[in-house]
C-alpha cells in the first residue's frame, strides 16, 4: 500500500471527531463486542475482553493520531502500512459503539446503505449518522488501497 493523503473539510471533520472522542473512553474499558463465548467460562471471557479493550484502545489512539495539531493546520490525513490497520479496526469500533448508543433506532439495511433522512434526525443522532458515514468512507478508502502483502494473501 502507498501512503494515502487524504484533504478534508475541516467544518466538516472537527464536529464528528468530538463524536469519536466521545466514545474513545468507553472503548478504552469496555469491548465493543461482546465475547462470542459470553457467560460459557468466565477467565475466558474475562481474557478475551481485556485484550480486545487494550487493542481498541491503542487502535482509537492512533485513528486519532490523525487529527492532531498537523490536520488543524492542512486539514490533511495520512494512510499508509503503518497505522492502516489500526486506524480500520479502530473504525470498526467507533461504528459499532454508535450503532449500539446512538443509532439503534434506525434499521442496519438504512444505516449500511446510506438511505437515511438526514434532515429527519435530531441533531445528536444527525452527527453520530454522520460521523458513522466518516468512518465508513475512511474504511473504503484504506481497503481500496490496501495491498496484497497487508491482507495477508
Amino acid at each position: 500500500m502507498k501512503r494515502i493523503e487524504v484533504k478534508l473539510s475541516l467544518p466538516v471533520v472537527a464536529p464528528l471527531l468530538d463524536v469519536i472522542r466521545g466514545l474513545a473512553d468507553d472503548l478504552a474499558h469496555h469491548p465493543a463486542v461482546a465475547s462470542p463465548q459470553a457467560g460459557a467460562d468466565a477467565e475466558m471471557d474475562e481474557a478475551w475482553a481485556g485484550e480486545l479493550v487494550a487493542s481498541q484502545k491503542s487502535d482509537v489512539a492512533t485513528l486519532l493520531a490523525l487529527f492532531g495539531e498537523e490536520f488543524f493546520t492542512d486539514a490533511v490525513v495520512y494512510f499508509d502500512p503503518t497505522n492502516a490497520e489500526a486506524i480500520a479496526r479502530a473504525c470498526s469500533a467507533v461504528r459499532l459503539r454508535l450503532r449500539e448508543k446512538h443509532l439503534r433506532g434506525i434499521a442496519d439495511e438504512l444505516l449500511e446503505a446510506g438511505e437515511v433522512q438526514v434532515s429527519e434526525l435530531e441533531e445528536p443522532v444527525r452527527k453520530a449518522f454522520m460521523c458513522y458515514l466518516f468512518l465508513a468512507t475512511i474504511q473504503d478508502l484504506i481497503i481500496q488501497h490496501l495491498d496484497q502483502s497487508i491482507v495477508g494473501s
